[in-house]
C-alpha cells in the first residue's frame, strides 16, 4: 500500500517504493510518448504481470494525480479500504473511511472516469450482511471493476484478529449480479485454504497477505506422492511442504537475477538424507568469520564501517522482515541463526548468503534427525490431538487450528494466533471497559434467547400432547 499523498509530492518516497525503471519517476509518464525507459522490476511486462498498484487516500485530486505515475506500468489501481492499523485512523484512510461512503464514491470514480486502467477497491465487512452488501454495491456504482472482500470488521486485528466470516462473502455473491468479481480475504493460512475459500464463498479469487509472507509457497501445488524432489518435503503421514532453505535460495537467486542483475552463485544441490554421506557444505559462497566486521553486533559495525551506505532499493531493505517471517519457526529452535540475521544490513548479501548456509546446515540436521527417529514428531501430534480433544466443546479454539497447520520446524508454514478468547485467557488481551459491557449484554441476550428456545419447544410439546396447559400448583412441585 502506497500513501498518494507522499507518492505524489517526494520524488524520493517514489524512487524507494515504485521501481518500473531505473530512472525515478520526476513527473507522471506521457503515454502518448512512444518510447519508454527499458522496465527495471516493477510491471516488467516480461516477470510482473498482472500488476495491481495500491494506494490509500483521502483526496480524490491526490489519488488521481498519484494513481497516472504508474498506470503506464500496471493492470489496475486499488483503493485501499482495508487498512485497520492506528496510523490509518490518525491519517483518515483506509477501513476508516468507511462511514464516509460520498468521499469513498468520487475517490474510485474520479479514476474511473480519468484513467486508461481499471479500478479495483479492498473492504472489510461491516456491521450486518445488509449493510456490507450495501457498501460493496455503492462501491461497484462508482466504478470498481473489481471488490476484494476482507471476511473481518476493522476491529478485528492483533490479539482481536479472530477468523473472518466467509458467510457474509458467500452473502454478497448471492446477491450482488453475477457478473460482479469478488476476490475473498481472510483465513488463507495454507494452500487447501484456497479451494475450501473459494467454494464456501463462490468468490472468483483469493488473496493472501499474512500467510504469503510466512509460506511464499502457499499458492503452488505440492508435487504429487514420489517426485517431492530437493524442494518439497513429505513426511511419512503424508504430510509436507517446501523445505525453507529451498525458498530461502529461490529468494536470494531473485535478488541477484532482477534487483542487482548479477548472475546467481553457484550452488550445490540441496541435501537429502538419501545423499552419499559427506561432510562437505552444502553450498560453495564463503562463510563470514564470526571475527570479521561483518558478523559484529549492529552498534559496533556502525563504529567500524561509517562508510556504509544505506541502498535505497525497496527489494534490498526488505529482505530482513521477509526472511525473519519465512524463518520463523525455524529460528526460534536455532537462535544463533536468529542473531545473525539480525545483523544483516540492508544490501549486504554476503551476510544474507552466510545466513542461507547457516539455514541449510540446520536443515540437514533436521531432516537426518527425522530419518533417524521419526516417532518423536508423532508423538508430538498425539500430545496435539490430546490438547484438541480437551480443548472440544469450547466456543472457539485454535488448537485445531495450529493442528493442521503444524509441520517439521524446517518446513515453510504459517503463524497461527490465538482467538479473542483465548487471548483473554493467557492474559495476552485485556479487555476494555466498552468490551465488557458489550460482553455481558451478549451474554445475558444469548440467556434471553436460550430461555426463549425452551419455552417454545415446552408449549410445541403442550400442543402436540392435545391437552390445554395447565399451571402446575405449587404444592405439587416436590423433589422426589
Amino acid at each position: 500500500m502506497l500513501h498518494a499523498r507522499m507518492f505524489t509530492e517526494t520524488e524520493k518516497f517514489r524512487a524507494h517504493h515504485f521501481q518500473p525503471t531505473k530512472i525515478s519517476l520526476a513527473s507522471p509518464p506521457d503515454q502518448r510518448e512512444k518510447t519508454f525507459p527499458s522496465p527495471y522490476l516493477d510491471g516488467n511486462p516480461s516477470f510482473d504481470r498482472p500488476l495491481f498498484v495500491q494506494f490509500c487516500a483521502n483526496s480524490p485530486n491526490e489519488l488521481l494525480e498519484a494513481a497516472r505515475y504508474v498506470a503506464p506500468y500496471c493492470d489496475a489501481v486499488d483503493l485501499n479500504l482495508g487498512c485497520p492499523q492506528g496510523i490509518a485512523r490518525k491519517g483518515s484512510y483506509g477501513a476508516f473511511l468507511q462511514e464516509d461512503w460520498d468521499l469513498i464514491y468520487r475517490l474510485i470514480n474520479n479514476l474511473h472516469r480519468n484513467l486508461d486502467v481499471p479500478v479495483t477497491a479492498k473492504i472489510r465487512i461491516l456491521e450486518t450482511k445488509e449493510k456490507t452488501l450495501a457498501y460493496a454495491k455503492r462501491i461497484l456504482s462508482a466504478g470498481a471493476s473489481i471488490i476484494t472482500v476482507h471476511g473481518r470488521q476493522r476491529d478485528q486485528k492483533g490479539h482481536k484478529t479472530g477468523l473472518a466470516d466467509w458467510s457474509v462473502l458467500r452473502y454478497l455473491r448471492q446477491h450482488l449480479p453475477p457478473d460482479t468479481v469478488i476476490f475473498a480475504n481472510g483465513n488463507i493460512l495454507r494452500h487447501e485454504d484456497i479451494r475450501r475459500c473459494l467454494e464456501e464463498t463462490g468468490a472468483d479469487g483469493v488473496m493472501s497477505a499474512e500467510g504469503n509472507l510466512y509460506d511464499p509457497a502457499i499458492f503452488s501445488s505440492p508435487p504429487p506422492i514420489g517426485v517431492e524432489g530437493r524442494e518439497y518435503w513429505r513426511g511419512r503421514n503424508g504430510i509436507g511442504g517446501y523445505r525453507m532453505d529451498a525458498v530461502f535460495r529461490r529468494y536470494m537467486d531473485i535478488i541477484y537475477e532482477y534487483v542487482l542483475e548479477k548472475p546467481r552463485p553457484q550452488r550445490k544441490p540441496l541435501f537429502l538424507p538419501s545423499d552419499p554421506v559427506h561432510n562437505a557444505p552444502p553450498t560453495n559462497i564463503p562463510t563470514l568469520d564470526v571475527n570479521d566486521a561483518e558478523a559484529q553486533p549492529l552498534k559496533k559495525r556502525q563504529k567500524r564501517s561509517n562508510g556504509y551506505i544505506r541502498p535505497t532499493s525497496p527489494s534490498l531493505l526488505a529482505m530482513q522482515p521477509h526472511l525473519f517471517h519465512l524463518l520463523r519457526s525455524l529460528v526460534s529452535k536455532h537462535t544463533t541463526i536468529r542473531d545473525e540475521l539480525a545483523k544483516c544490513r540492508a544490501g549486504d548479501l554476503p551476510a544474507y548468503e552466510n545466513v542461507l548456509q547457516m539455514t541449510e546446515n540446520a536443515v540437514r540436521k533436521g531432516l537426518l534427525e527425522y530419518e533417524a527417529n521419526p516417532a518423536q514428531y508423532d508423538e508430538a501430534e498425539a500430545i496435539d490431538r490430546k490438547v484438541e480433544e480437551k480443548n472440544e466443546g469450547k466456543d472457539e479454539s485454535s488448537v485445531a487450528t495450529v493442528r493442521a497447520c503444524k509441520r517439521p520446524w524446517w518446513v515453510c508454514q504459517p503463524h497461527v494466533r490465538p482467538l479473542p478468547r483465548e487471548a483473554l485467557e493467557n492474559g495476552s488481551l485485556t479487555m476494555s471497559k466498552k468490551d465488557k459491557r458489550r460482553l455481558e449484554e451478549e451474554e445475558m441476550l444469548r440467556e434471553t434467547e436460550i430461555a426463549a428456545t425452551e419455552k417454545s419447544a415446552r408449549e410445541t410439546l403442550d400442543l402436540k400432547d392435545g391437552l390445554p396447559q395447565q399451571e402446575m400448583p405449587k404444592q405439587a412441585m416436590v423433589a422426589g
